[in-house]
């Protein structure tokens, strides 16, 4: 593959123009001044179908030709980018079959179901999901729409970047939340292309923290399953395409645990009026924690990535504050 380019995602940005909302950028006073930075949050929470996972999907999907469209879809994920790629289908006039693990959010399990996907269940602990999903392929002829290894998936992630600096200008650092690294490929090619200069720093939660490794050790290592709360980054490595592009562009990967990103979530709900889902207040919680090694001040964009989060977690964070 070649490389990622800034082109790639305006073309992109072109394909999805009036499909998908440009989601606001919002500011927090007292969040700068629990943080000590000047934080622009991109409010991916606010995005159709609750995640930034719809700009990937439907750029591929709207990549693919009328043949291929015709073939169906197909795509593995605990959630986000299920309800993307069943939400594109939708949009684009096919059908998607979604393969997700038997304990994926329910919340996320019915929306995906809503958009009108079908749904097979896979078991996290002793089935390979990549295999499973090559198997309903190669068994039903459709499209795989993979959640990060892929051009048109990065791509289309990144015009969540594109907005943002399009928006605020000049920034210091950009933080987003990485778990196979789409997100943050697309992100942290715009932010490289745009502002050459800028830091760009990817969170992951402590127990998560396959890019983290991979980076130290300069190739992709693998983790076991983690326990974490932010279930969108429970990867086990980081993507094959994804991890060339972390490897060039970023400064670092910053990690939180479960406590700070519970605390962030908290801070965000209650003092922004933003609810945020665990994976999607991972850049908060590393802002709040001190863990951004910038000069106090710095301007900051942080990609909230996402707000589609289980009524009976939220409620146990809830629960928490009044402890």
């Amino acid at each position: 593959m070649s490389a990622l380019t800034l082109e790639d995602v305006e073309a992109a940005a072109a394909r999805l123009q009036g499909r998908i909302h440009r989601t606001p950028v919002v500011t927090s006073r007292s969040f700068d001044e629990a943080s000590g930075f000047s934080v622009f949050f991109k409010c991916e929470n606010l995005q159709r179908a609750g995640a930034f996972k719809i700009r990937g999907a439907l750029n591929k999907l709207l990549s693919l030709s009328e043949a291929e469209r015709a073939r169906g879809v197909a795509a593995f994920s605990s959630g986000n980018h299920a309800q993307g790629v069943a939400l594109a289908a939708r949009l684009t006039g096919t059908t998607a079959t979604i393969l997700m693990p038997t304990d994926a959010p329910a919340l996320k399990l019915a929306a995906t179901r809503g958009y009108g996907a079908e749904v097979v269940f896979y078991d996290r602990q002793t089935e390979d999901r990549e295999e499973r999903a090559r198997e309903l392929v190669a068994r039903t002829g459709r499209v795989l729409v993979p959640p990060y290894d892929d051009p048109a998936i990065m791509a289309g992630q990144g015009t969540a970047a594109l907005e943002l600096f399009a928006e605020v200008g000049e920034l210091d650092a950009l933080l987003t939340p990485v778990g196979g690294g789409g997100l943050m490929a697309g992100c942290s090619t715009v932010a490289k292309g745009l502002r050459p200069g800028i830091s760009v720093f990817g969170v992951e939660a402590d127990s998560a923290n396959d890019t983290y490794l991979s980076l130290q050790k300069g190739e992709r290592v693998s983790i076991p399953p983690p326990p974490t709360i932010a279930d969108g980054i429970r990867n086990l490595s980081p993507g094959v395409l994804t991890f060339p592009v972390l490897r060039r562009n970023l400064s670092g990967v910053l990690l939180v645990s479960d406590a700070e990103i519970e605390a962030a979530m908290r801070f965000l709900l209650f003092r922004t009026k933003l609810l945020v889902e665990p994976t999607g207040a991972v850049p908060a919680a590393a802002l709040l924690a001190g863990k951004l090694p910038l000069a106090k001040g710095a301007r900051v964009g942080a990609v909230l990535s996402g707000g589609n989060v289980d009524p009976q977690v939220l409620a146990r964070i809830i629960e928490a504050a009044a402890g």
